[in-house]
């Protein structure tokens, strides 16, 4: 089973009052924990200490039908969030202050020859054992001396510091839901559109 997510876009209306314009199923979007953890900071055990819009509640002013749908006893961990603060995001912002222990990041060459981030993964038995016989010690990735890496099959393995880029690009799945926030906020202006989420 497990929770899913659910939640609206709202404008605020010239009164002061808050509008639903876009219910969030309507994007299609699927489980996605590391995603949400990084967002929202309900979803996963990746270990983010600073989440972007971290559990802050349900408005006291939301719309309408998101009062009526998303206030259920057995909906939890909402938060919420403006297209300003959406805009103002450091998509390559650390969200942990240091090395993750289990993860790796992946990276091989790019299209101008120069290495490239390809993705983040939990250490592999090879690279943990590689890093054994390098450093002399059995060590995590957090671990490793400042500066290392691992060399192997063609790749390189670094140590990383979590960025929501490497679980929630602004490009990919959650795209859409930001286009429909920019469109909106060109309309009504940045701090008066919102972003509504919970999970249950």
């Amino acid at each position: 089973m497990g929770a899913d997510i659910d939640g609206a876009i709202e404008t605020r209306e010239s009164g002061g009052g808050w509008k639903t314009e876009v219910d969030l199923l309507d994007f299609g979007l699927v489980r996605q924990r590391d995603a949400w953890e990084c967002l929202f900071g309900f979803g996963s055990g990746l270990g983010v200490e600073r989440p972007l819009f971290d559990r802050r509640g349900l408005p006291d002013d939301v719309s309408a039908p998101v009062a009526d749908t998303g206030a259920e006893d057995w909906q939890h961990s909402h938060s919420y969030a403006t297209w300003a603060e959406v805009a103002a995001v450091d998509w390559d912002g650390p969200v942990c202050d240091g090395p993750d222990y289990t993860r790796v990041g992946v990276w091989r060459p790019g299209p101008d020859g120069g290495l490239a981030l390809d993705d983040v993964i939990w250490a592999p038995v090879e690279v943990l054992d590689a890093a054994e016989e390098l450093f002399g010690e059995d060590l995590m990735p957090s671990e490793w001396p400042p500066s290392s890496e691992i060399r192997l099959n063609g790749a390189v393995y670094r140590p990383v510091v979590l960025t929501p880029r490497m679980f929630a690009p602004p490009d990919r799945s959650w795209g859409p839901v930001w286009a429909a926030m920019r469109e909106l906020a060109a309309v009504y202006g940045d701090e008066n559109v919102r972003l509504v989420v919970w999970f249950g």
